[in-house]
């Protein structure tokens, strides 16, 4: 096949091969619109083939699900992609987003190979001036850099920053190149940007520090707070698939309520759809909790009851403690004396804008109309009371006594894998274990008390507090799998802070990061890497899958995971010793694979061979159960081994007390630092209460930036099939919609259709109005998925980024940036 060779700046050219052979695109094109530097065009080299299709087992990369995907190939050409049948979580089935890796592995706008800046100048209008270097180039000018800064004592100063991790071939190698090398900051994730919100809020409450499983099928109601379950909810592609189930096989049928700030597609689909105002879903929470115990609706087994069975929680006055006996939740008495007593549905209406009556329609509903889960995510938590919120909602779980039971929520466990080939910590030098980097904090302040002193991660922080040297500046920052400059709150401060920061990207994409980069180290799209991905929170049971190259790579690009062993082969000491015995990312899975040596998986997965062939390895069942207040482990054929008290607190509910905390002892801890940096008073910290939300923006309306279906984690920016449909429930189309109600509109002289200009504080931006009775009248919804000034000719330059008006606020408590608290105002353009 002829492929067009030439010098080119801005304009690209797609050829589609012909015949049903090889069907699929044919990539031309340099890196990316608005980058420079690229001599030629070049050809991906498809292998030769005999016209036989071969199918691959692989995992889709589209949103964290971890979908099982048979990958077809011919001739060396991807040409259509399908869920897995016997895949746990796929079914032989995929969300729309499934689909569309063949356009991401063919997207023209890929790098092509590593590069380098050629023009000091940064920013978002600069010419990088990208020329192509070779890998080994690449690879040593890291490593020289970095010994550099470690000569100096300055490894501190190296950031290395991640958003989707995947597995033990990625992200599990990054916090080891960290303790090697001596940087607190390898490796910081983007969960911060994500749900840390939901994360700490369960932690606080019963011990866990995660996700939860869910046992859907088994369930016959949902309370679903903040979590667009039929849109962007994970897993996106089985929650499909269940809610078919629940709501149309499953007798009885699941009831569900969700709670949310506007009418999407889950509280279409609906029993009954509660639009609450944003940022309030605590006091709703609390409310339906007051009813439950006033009504004496709940699970008196794993809660506890008054010694003589009375009911004694009357609205508005206290009850002794020593008349409660407490089974596996503390401090319910308490909770009630302080802060539920008073937080009656009349007290919530106020509030929430929710009629009372319907709290008390959905207390009754819920308690009573068990197995019942009430989950949440960010439309609760990104917030700055968004680990209050979220442990008032997760208090329902505990009253009605679903965690850990059928038909309830629980938590996710990892897989039987075996071990490394070398053992880390023998390859620790003095450097690594008594540097200077020791004594110096994160660059985002994480666990700080100057900063988010109970954060997993603060990454939003690193931009702002780079720009003040607080508590000092990056010298050399490595992204992967993560844009912030483009995706965190506040985006324009990345803009100023990467123009003094030596920036290595390693998406294969063009990205705003990318264009303010010094070197491109390119990562292999999914359908081209070998790649471990253990399961995301799914129904509790381990499994793991393992992603496999469909093709050979189609450029000079390199897994993420192999660049960092091989920067870490050229670093100086043992580290470098240490990676050259570990040899790749190959021997690292072979090595995990072991493991299953010993503990075969229910699909006869007991090899690394195997785990190619299957694509996934997994273990049912889930090994815990909670029954009638009493705890038991699987045993090999049934839940019949009953647990210890230790044994709970050791494997389940994970708290100071063993045992579901309204009143958290994790909390109690950190009162004093929290009560200083929040103004609360000290004794109140430890209760699950209402908090008022901190709201930025200075406007008139609430601004709610969701996610929708086709975003993909940003992952579908350059998709035109992708942004052809990426807001049906509107008819956003081109670009989305800013969704605004008819009084709002009418007050304002807007129409439908209309160009209207959303300001905060920060600035403004513009975007095309669809006024809609869906939304909220005291609410303007504009979901984060256009806005890029980079990424690819399709992502450039459509619509507006909700972030770059949206203020870098954070919850204290878990550090989660608070996206739906802002404020603006809008007018007509």
């Amino acid at each position: 096949m002829e492929i067009l060779k030439k010098a080119i700046s801005r304009r690209r050219f797609l050829q589609v091969s012909g015949g049903s052979a090889a069907a699929g695109a044919a990539v031309v094109g340099s890196g990316g619109l608005g980058i420079g530097g690229l001599a030629t065009l070049q050809e991906a080299q498809a292998a030769v083939g005999d016209g036989n299709t071969v199918v691959n087992k692989s995992i889709c990369a589209q949103c964290p699900a971890r979908c099982g995907i048979d990958v077809y190939t011919t001739n060396g050409r991807v040409h259509a992609i399908y869920g897995t049948a016997d895949h746990p979580i796929a079914n032989g089935k995929l969300c729309p987003k499934g689909h569309l890796g063949t356009y991401i592995l063919y997207d023209p706008d890929r790098f092509k190979g590593p590069m380098k800046r050629t023009n000091a100048r940064k920013g978002r209008n600069e010419d990088p001036g990208f020329v192509p270097i070779s890998w080994d180039e690449a690879l040593q000018t890291v490593a020289d850099r970095l010994n550099t800064l470690r000569d100096k004592g300055e490894s501190h100063r190296f950031a290395l920053l991640y958003g989707r991790g995947w597995g033990a071939s990625c992200a599990g190698l990054q916090g080891t190149f960290g303790k090697l090398y001596g940087s607190p900051n390898v490796a910081i994730g983007h969960s911060s940007l994500c749900s840390d919100g939901s994360i700490l809020a369960k932690e606080m409450v019963d011990g866990n520090a995660s996700y939860n499983s869910y046992d859907y099928r088994n369930a016959n109601y949902l309370l679903i707070f903040g979590a667009n379950f039929l849109e962007s909810f994970r897993p996106y592609n089985n929650n499909m698939q269940v809610w078919g189930y629940i709501r149309g096989e499953k007798s009885p049928r699941t009831r569900v309520t969700a709670v949310d700030v506007h009418m999407n597609q889950t509280l279409a689909a609906s029993d009954r759809a509660l639009l609450v105002k944003p940022g309030t879903d605590g006091a709703l929470a609390l409310a339906i909790a007051h009813v439950i115990l006033t009504e004496g609706l709940w699970d008196r087994k794993f809660v506890g009851n008054f010694h003589d069975g009375t009911n004694r929680f009357r609205t508005g006055q206290t009850v002794m403690a020593d008349n409660f006996d407490e089974r596996w939740t503390t401090g319910l008495v308490e909770w009630w004396n302080v802060e539920l007593k008073d937080r009656t549905p009349q007290w919530a209406a106020g509030i929430t804008t929710i009629p009372a009556d319907q709290i008390v329609q959905t207390a009754r509903e819920f308690a009573t109309t068990r197995p019942a889960i009430a989950l949440f995510e960010r439309g609760a938590h990104n917030h700055s009371n968004g680990v209050y919120n979220g442990m008032a909602i997760h208090a329902l779980n505990a009253l009605v006594g679903s965690l850990f039971a059928q038909g309830g929520l629980a938590y996710q466990m990892g897989p039987s894998y075996g071990k490394l080939p070398v053992d880390a910590d023998a390859f620790m030098d003095d450097y690594a274990k008594n540097g200077p980097h020791k004594g110096q904090p994160r660059i985002d302040l994480k666990g700080h008390p100057d900063g988010y002193k109970m954060a997993k991660n603060a990454i939003q922080e690193i931009a702002p507090n780079h720009l003040k040297g607080k508590p000092y500046k990056l010298d050399t920052a490595m992204f992967y799998y993560t844009n912030p400059i483009f995706s965190s709150p506040g985006a324009k401060d990345w803009e100023e802070a990467l123009k003094d920061v030596f920036v290595i990207e390693t998406s294969p994409f063009p990205s705003e990061t990318a264009i303010m980069a010094d070197l491109i180290l390119p990562d292999h799209t999914y359908l081209e890497r070998l790649q471990d991905a253990p399961t995301y929170p799914f129904q509790g049971y381990p499994m793991t899958q393992l992603r496999t190259p469909a093709v050979k790579p189609l450029y000079d690009t390199k897994y993420f995971g192999d660049t960092l062993i091989e920067i870490g082969k050229r670093m100086k000491g043992p580290m470098g010793e240490y990676y050259k015995a570990l040899g790749d990312t190959e021997n690292v899975l072979r090595h995990l694979a072991k493991g299953f040596e010993a503990n075969p998986g229910d699909n006869g997965v007991d090899s690394f061979e195997k785990w190619k062939e299957k694509g996934v390895w997994y273990k049912k069942p889930y090994l815990w159960q909670q029954r009638d207040g009493e705890f038991y482990e699987w045993d090999g054929s049934d839940y019949r081994s009953q647990m210890s008290a230790d044994d709970v607190k050791a494997k389940l509910l994970k708290t100071p007390s063993g045992k579901f905390e309204f009143v958290s002892g994790k909390l109690a801890g950190e009162a004093e630092w929290i009560s200083k940096t929040t103004g609360m008073a000290r004794e109140r910290v430890p209760y699950i209460q209402w908090v008022e939300p901190k709201h930025t923006g200075a406007g008139d309306l609430h601004f709610i930036t969701p996610k929708t279906a086709m975003h993909a984690e940003g992952r579908s920016a350059n998709l035109p099939h992708a942004i052809a449909k990426m807001q049906p429930t509107v008819g956003g189309r081109r670009e989305v919609c800013a969704e605004l109600h008819p009084s709002v509109a009418k007050t304002k002289g807007i129409r439908d259709g209309d160009r209207i200009r959303i300001k905060s504080t920060l600035g403004e931006i513009v975007a095309v109005a669809r006024v809609t009775e869906l939304t909220r009248p005291d609410t303007l919804v504009l979901p984060f998925e256009h806005g890029h000034w980079a990424h690819g000719r399709w992502a450039e330059r459509r619509g507006a980024n909700p972030d770059e008006i949206t203020a870098n606020q954070s919850d204290r408590i878990s550090g989660m940036a608070n996206y739906y608290t802002g404020k603006v105002s809008v007018e007509k353009a």
